[in-house]
């Protein structure tokens, strides 16, 4: 038996749009057109009681999610980092550190969803921007105490904000054990960056061969090109 979970990865930009206007509930609307049961967002603000910032809380009350927030560094008073919404019970979560040296900090937020007599494993990943970084950080995420941890049990997926547009490291090790969601054989396009007028693909998913991936699309609605820098990247898989 099997069953539909529609995931998306959506790096937001603090909420800050093209228009440099900081809008939650721009977000959250473009967000509400997806239908996805679980959504991985990148570069999220919170501080609590905050209208503006108190983002991760705002997006996921307006969408009627649950959400766990990953925590990589302090900003204007709150936590600031990686948030996972979801239809789904969370049942358990953790914060991954992927820092290298005294650039800025990075994480990777894991949750477990409960799928029948398994669980989901969903890896929620913002890489950095630096050549040497990126490939300290992706041996850190192949390792065993990030993706590939004994014991654990269940499909994985891990997307996200990978700053990677071409084959560098992380695309290597990931694809010697996971599946890609090749966006050039289902879109006809690699670009999901900046949002406008792409010409990069930072914005990734990969997954466990038990999974089947059913469909892919990125939004290009009119709202969506200029609420963030980046475009969402949505896919739809069959899990056992």
């Amino acid at each position: 038996m099997e069953r539909q979970l529609r995931i998306a990865t959506y790096n937001i930009h603090k909420c800050r749009g093209m228009d440099r206007r900081v809008r939650a509930d721009r977000i959250a609307e473009v967000l509400s057109e997806l239908d996805a049961d679980l959504i991985a967002l990148q570069e999220v603000v919170n501080v609590p009681g905050d209208p503006l910032l108190d983002q991760a809380k705002l997006i996921a009350g307006e969408l009627d999610y649950d959400y766990v927030i990953g925590e990589v560094r302090r900003l204007k008073g709150g936590p600031y980092g990686n948030a996972t919404l979801s239809r789904l019970p969370i049942r358990s979560w953790e914060v991954l550190d992927l820092s290298w040296r005294d650039r800025e900090r990075r994480g990777c937020l894991r949750v477990d969803i409960p799928m029948g007599r398994k669980w989901l494993h969903v890896f929620n990943v913002h890489l950095g921007v630096a050549f040497l970084e990126r490939r300290y950080q992706a041996r850190r995420l192949v390792s065993a105490d990030v993706v590939n941890r004994p014991g654990r049990r269940g499909p994985r997926i891990i997307l996200g904000d990978f700053n990677e547009w071409t084959s560098g490291l992380a695309t290597k090790l990931l694809a010697t054990a996971f599946e890609s969601v090749d966006i050039q054989l289902h879109l006809q396009r690699r670009r999901t960056y900046p949002g406008f007028l792409p010409v990069l693909h930072l914005d990734h998913i990969y997954y466990d061969p038990e999974i089947t991936l059913e469909s892919l699309a990125i939004c290009r609605t009119r709202k969506a090109l200029v609420a963030s820098d980046h475009l969402p990247l949505v896919a739809t898989f069959r899990i056992p």
